[in-house]
């Protein structure tokens, strides 16, 4: 009897120590991965998003982000959230239309008349239901957005003004189809640079312009070595946030609302974030325009008939990429802009 007390004692003690916090079970340790800057806004509603996942799940799941390509350029990122050695990562739809062609439509030159348009085309449910509904076939599950911004072009040679403008300059653009049809459709010689070789191509020669949002231009430095400064607002990018197909099974439905509920608050902070650095660039304390000012760069800002003739000359790609995306898509997309065209 003395035996059996010692025996249910020595379990009653165990099953303490188990329960205790001491011997609770570890946080859920995973990785999201990005390309953009700390200070980004698109950064900091990757942070946003594992704060909030770490705050409603009491610390369960603990994301620890990398930015500025710390796991590798988004390529790299995009397989091998496919091979699932990264949990999380945000990919512009420019990389991921390599694996997911339609993903490309988010990228046709002017799309969006505005950026609310184009805010409200990607906030719409049913917009992101379609177009994530490509994505599990090709190893990715998609639950929300990042942002870089509205792109625009920079060039060595001379203000842009009109399509012919560009003609023959050699311009950097990313790695994807639609943006090298875009630009041969204006007359250039698009090439596809690694994005950290785009100051020293510019600076030796190797290319006369690139396309990035002027905030990417100036945090990057582009803007030491290109003075002309056209707004042509082309395209906004818009970077999916993927997850592992295995890694989002095995969370909870409760869980996997909370992952979805953070990509919203990414967003929102995301934009937040980068609307501030327009008016307050990091360290400089100055914003955009007065940067610009100071530092002898020309901003050329294009009227609305300036613009429209852009869209007109690049109307032929369209037609391109209805046919690699698909009349129901395209169809789809158009009507949604229409509808939500403000």
């Amino acid at each position: 009897m003395k035996r059996f007390s010692v025996m249910i004692m020595a379990l009653v003690f165990a099953s303490c120590l188990l329960f205790s916090p001491l011997f609770a079970s570890a946080a859920e340790k995973i990785k999201f991965g990005h390309v953009a800057p700390p200070f980004h806004g698109q950064s900091k509603g990757a942070d946003a998003f594992a704060a909030y996942v770490k705050e409603k799940t009491n610390g369960r799941i603990d994301i620890a982000t990398f930015p500025m390509g710390q796991l590798g350029g988004e390529r790299s990122m995009a397989e091998q959230v496919q091979a699932g050695t990264l949990q999380i990562a945000s990919i512009t739809t420019a990389v991921m239309q390599n694996f997911v062609p339609q993903t490309g439509i988010m990228d046709l030159p002017y799309l969006f008349p505005n950026r609310e348009t184009a805010y409200a085309v990607i906030g719409d449910p049913k917009v992101q239901e379609k177009l994530f509904s490509y994505l599990p076939k090709k190893g990715f599950i998609g639950i929300g957005w990042t942002e870089n911004e509205l792109r625009d072009f920079t060039n060595t040679k001379r203000p842009i003004r009109k399509p012919e403008d560009i003609k023959g300059l050699k311009i950097r653009v990313m790695e994807a189809a639609v943006f090298m049809d875009t630009f041969k459709q204006l007359g250039a010689s698009p090439v596809g640079i690694p994005f950290p070789e785009i100051y020293n191509a510019l600076q030796t020669g190797v290319i006369d312009a690139q396309e990035n949002p002027l905030l990417t231009s100036i945090l990057m430095k582009f803007t030491e070595v290109t003075k002309f400064v056209t707004l042509t607002q082309h395209t906004i990018t818009e970077c999916i946030i993927i997850v592992n197909p295995d890694y989002w099974a095995s969370l909870s439905k409760a869980d996997q609302k909370v992952f979805k509920d953070a990509a919203a608050v990414a967003i929102k902070t995301n934009r937040q974030v980068n609307a501030e650095l327009q008016n307050k660039l990091p360290k400089l304390g100055i914003s955009i325009d007065e940067y610009c000012k100071k530092n002898g760069v020309e901003i050329i800002r294009l009227t609305d008939a300036e613009k429209e003739e852009f869209r007109k000359a690049v109307l032929p790609v369209y037609d391109i990429y209805r046919e690699k995306i698909g009349n129901d898509l395209m169809d789809f997309f158009l009507a949604k802009v229409k509808e939500h065209r403000r």
